[in-house]
């Protein structure tokens, strides 16, 4: 299995959890709430956490190529969710 976290400054973390959700949820399965979200992708699982200075994300997938898709796809919905932040980028870490 191959993990990575990421982290997303904000003071909105737990708007755009709840937009991505809410977002993914049209087409995979996704539970959220109380600052909190899964998303179950068939290429990759992602869990997304919310407090006051962010948003914290952990993937894994079974193989890189699979991680880095699930890595791609959450970052690029953030970047157009949070098009009014500053850095819009979110910083991985394997």
């Amino acid at each position: 299995m191959f993990q990575s976290t990421g982290r997303f400054e904000t003071a909105h973390g737990v708007k755009y959890l709840t937009q991505l959700c809410k977002h993914f949820a049209h087409k995979i399965e996704v539970s959220h709430g109380d600052g909190h979200g899964e998303c179950h992708f068939p290429f990759g699982h992602a869990v997304m956490k919310a407090d006051v200075t962010g948003l914290a994300i952990e993937v894994d997938a079974p193989d890189a190529d699979q991680l880095a898709r699930t890595k791609a796809v959450i970052d690029d919905h953030l970047v157009r969710f949070a098009f009014r932040e500053p850095e819009r980028s979110i910083a991985w870490s394997a």
